[in-house]
């Protein structure tokens, strides 16, 4: 099914080419805009579109982060920077979940106390686990730091069941093709919608409105998608109303 999704950077809603964004670079954008974050929230609210994302890439993001929560309570996740101390206060400002994804990784690594802390701090039912990767050597990899750092964990059966154990679902863009139009991980896909436990959203390199029958008919119709540079919303050739409508007739069977 579609989960829509919100990225700020510099405080405003973009879409950006996938492991680009670096501190002290420019990273390749393929839409930006002087609308408020809570307009798209509102618009994903009155569709009834629930649990999309709201993505904050750096500083100068929490204010029209907090405003799109508050446009959409309870129907966004956030993510961004989460760790243990500000979750809670995510969570208060509408999110339904926190997401996270570097705080959990130390040296290339699953810290398991950080996890712990993390779904401790939230309880499972309120954590998505960001499983974001790229690959290397035939392997997923899941990458941190902005998708810049290669960790050790690989995303697969093993993997993914035992961070099930701590978490409500799972996001997973796919970062080698995120935000370049240029087709969908097939295999990815196909990975999470035999291996995951728990509700699963893979992101990167939709293209068409072909692409959410795909990933419906590849997982298993257990992975959801998410569409951005290619949605008419962020300036891509897919029609937003589209996609809802789509959206609807999967859901119904």
């Amino acid at each position: 099914m579609f989960r829509p999704c919100i990225d700020l950077h510099n405080g405003k809603v973009k879409q950006i080419v996938g492991g680009t964004l670096r501190d002290g670079g420019r990273p390749v954008t393929n839409f930006e805009t002087d609308r408020p974050a809570a307009c798209y929230a509102a618009r994903y609210r009155d569709d009834g579109l629930h649990g999309g994302h709201v993505i904050l890439l750096g500083p100068g993001n929490e204010a029209p982060a907090r405003a799109a929560l508050a446009a959409y309570p309870g129907g966004l996740q956030v993510g961004g920077g989460i760790h243990p101390g500000s979750a809670a206060g995510w969570l208060a400002a509408g999110a339904s979940h926190v997401i996270v994804t570097s705080y959990v990784f130390r040296e290339g690594r699953v810290d398991h106390d950080r996890l712990r802390e993390m779904a401790d701090a939230v309880g499972a039912a309120r954590l998505v686990l960001d499983l974001s990767c790229r690959r290397r050597d035939g392997r997923y990899l899941v990458v941190t730091d902005r998708w810049q750092t290669f960790t050790e964990t690989e995303v697969h059966a093993e993997t993914l069941a035992f961070l099930a154990g701590f978490a409500a679902e799972f996001l997973v863009h796919a970062a080698d093709v995120e935000g370049r139009q240029a087709g969908i991980d097939e295999e990815l896909v196909r990975l999470l919608g035999e291996a995951c436990p728990i509700p699963v959203t893979y992101a990167g390199g939709a293209r068409a409105l072909a692409d959410l029958e795909r990933v419906h008919r590849l997982g298993g119709g257990r992975v959801d998608l998410t569409i951005g540079s290619a949605l008419d919303l962020f300036g891509g050739p897919i029609p937003y109303r589209e996609v809802v409508a789509l959206d609807r007739r999967l859901r119904a069977g």
